[in-house]
């Protein structure tokens, strides 16, 4: 589900299962469910990415996606930090959509997740 927002934020509520690969603690294939609500905030120069799992009261502020190395391209600025993990992404415009590539690097944590959005 996707909401806009009198501050032109938009907001994208996603559900659903994804399958973990082979070298999980769980089974290969294994569907695991999810929940996210993520708030998308446009600035001039930068989107603003929050995380609203918990409503948006309780809003984490991963980070900013600025302009990349091609025109089509947004990145973290700085990595998000979750404990010792570290939270990078980075977004690919395409014709039909765009991808969100996240990398979590840490002591717990070694996972590089792909969002289609479409």
């Amino acid at each position: 589900m996707v909401a806009e927002h009198t501050d032109a934020s938009v907001t994208f509520t996603e559900t659903g299962h994804f399958r973990l690969a082979a070298g999980d603690r769980r089974p290969p294939g294994a569907p695991v469910a999810f929940r996210n609500v993520f708030r998308w905030t446009p600035y001039p120069g930068r989107i603003a990415l929050s995380h609203e799992r918990r409503g948006s009261e309780a809003a984490v502020w991963l980070f900013d996606l600025i302009a990349g190395e091609t025109p089509d391209t947004l990145v973290s600025a700085a990595a998000h930090l979750c404990g010792e993990d570290r939270y990078q992404a980075r977004l690919v415009l395409g014709e039909d959509g765009f991808e969100l590539s996240w990398t979590i690097d840490g002591p717990r944590k070694q996972e590089r997740l792909v969002y289609r959005y479409r």
